[in-house]
């Protein structure tokens, strides 16, 4: 079936009010999704104890949803220049509200389990497909406005995620955090059989299984070698060892190294899963390690902050939650704004201030202990929302405006996995530093060591951080390398 929209057909110079409001569709519905991605880790404790579970099988309820999206989520490049975007919109939220209500209804550990997996099956296609029809219906002199809207979802959601749990968790009982989702997840979905278009140019493409069962191994692989590893938080194993956890990420990395080998090959007959050769622009590449850097930084403060603010600072869940809230409400609030100085100015003189806001964030977190005063904290986490909102606008513009069209989708699903990678990268090896340290400093006593274990963790942060510093120098604006070009 091919089914082309006038907007994306002719890329005038405003954006089609039809594929506006498609834009909004997604919007919501991808905020929604994340939202619920991020709601879960500071659930587990109480879930563990409601369903008589061990603290290692709770820790599944994260791990498995980090799984799928990081099996789904390699394909989507293929799906969306397969299908349709009313088919593939409706299948992502139809998956995501049943997993939900499964989620709601399910009498135990092991339905609760299938409902996250159904859950993240839908989330997974849900970005790329966001960012696809952005690049294919808005004008790249409007991209950043657009994109800063993206840039909130991406940004807000996991920060208010935890507040929102807290609140839930604090008042009310766990199911009520699938309780209050699935309304706005139906309603979504209803709204989207009625008003989703179908925008761009569908076409046959031979689903290669070979590709897809070797981004599996390899990229669920990583993502759940790591999440072993990052489980074993808070003095709790996760009863998978260190030489188990070599042997799997080993195993993974000679998957992707068979998968890229692959594609290469396939993509001479325009038959790849994942077309690497968005690879070959500089400015993608560039623009995809920053991020890549900046999601690392990003998910794993945001899972070690929480921890440190009820193990040494001594704060409830909710309070620990509205800790960062305020920075969220910034991030939310600057969003529009980064965008159109992006489309005036370029990316740099945004991304080179926002990724030097974020790693003197991260610096400032290294130095913090007991006695740190949770309005200190707040600020620090308000400087790295700023950072982080002046930096993912143009990062998302810069790396997809520098493809060609039909390379869309596979740039957005390449920047997309590369993040939930970077993301599980972050989370383990923040948490695990931090744990290692504080045992090793069990001496000082429980708060004290603690709260060693978290500066050590946060100074590993702060020393990655540098690499999106220094990266930020070569991002260029795509319009501009284009004209030098001519």
């Amino acid at each position: 079936m091919v089914s082309v929209s006038s907007v994306a057909e002719s890329r005038p110079e405003t954006v089609d009010p039809r594929g506006m409001r498609v834009i909004w569709l997604l919007l919501i519905s991808a905020f929604v999704a994340i939202l619920n991605e991020t709601t879960m880790g500071i659930a587990i404790p109480q879930l563990n104890v409601e369903l008589g579970i061990a603290p290692s099988l709770g820790q599944w309820l994260t791990s498995a949803f980090m799984l799928t999206m990081a099996v789904v989520i390699p394909i989507t490049g293929l799906v969306l220049q397969r299908f349709s975007t009313r088919g593939v919109y409706l299948t992502a939220m139809t998956l995501f509200s049943l997993g939900t209500l499964i989620c709601l209804i399910a009498p135990g550990f092991t339905v609760l389990l299938l409902g996250r997996i159904v859950q993240a099956s839908g989330t997974a296609i849900m970005m790329p497909l966001l960012m696809t029809t952005v690049m294919n219906v808005v004008p790249e002199h409007s991209r950043g406005r657009i994109m800063g809207r993206v840039g909130i979802v991406m940004a807000l959601a996991p920060a208010v995620g935890p507040t929102v749990s807290g609140l839930i968790l604090d008042s009310l009982s766990w199911r009520w955090l699938f309780g209050l989702i699935l309304p706005i997840a139906l309603i979504a979905l209803s709204i989207g059989a009625k008003w989703m278009l179908n925008l761009g140019v569908s076409e046959y493409k031979r689903i290669d299984v070979a590709s897809v069962m070797l981004s599996a191994l390899g990229f669920g692989g990583v993502v759940f070698a790591l999440s072993q590893l990052g489980s074993a938080h808070g003095g709790e194993s996760a009863g998978t060892s260190g030489g188990t956890v070599a042997l799997m990420l080993i195993a993974a990395v000679i998957a992707l190294g068979l998968f890229i080998w692959r594609q290469l090959r396939l993509q001479r007959k325009e038959e790849a899963l994942l077309d690497l050769r968005v690879f070959r622009s500089l400015n993608f590449t560039m623009s995809v390690v920053v991020m890549s850097i900046l999601a690392l930084a990003m998910f794993g403060s945001l899972t070690l902050l929480p921890l440190y603010l009820q193990n040494v600072v001594g704060l409830s869940a909710t309070e620990a939650g509205l800790i960062v809230l305020p920075g969220s409400v910034v991030m939310g609030l600057l969003g529009p704004i980064v965008g159109r100085i992006y489309d005036a100015r370029g990316p740099r003189p945004l991304l080179i201030p926002g990724t030097i806001l974020v790693s003197a964030g991260l610096w400032s977190y290294s130095m913090v202990d007991q006695n740190t005063s949770v309005m200190l904290l707040a600020s620090i986490q308000i400087a790295m929302s700023v950072g982080l909102a002046m930096s993912f606008t143009p990062l998302f513009s810069a790396s997809l405006s520098s493809l060609q069209p039909r390379l869309y989708s596979h740039g957005s699903a390449v920047l997309n996995t590369l993040q939930q990678v970077a993301g599980a990268v972050g989370v383990a090896v923040l948490i695990t530093t931090m744990s290692s340290v504080a045992s090793d400093q069990s001496a000082l006593g429980e708060i004290a060591s603690q709260a060693a274990g978290a500066q050590s963790a946060f100074m590993i942060g702060a020393i990655v951080s540098l690499g999106a510093v220094a990266g930020a120098f070569f991002v260029r604006s795509p319009a501009r390398i284009r004209a030098a070009a001519v």
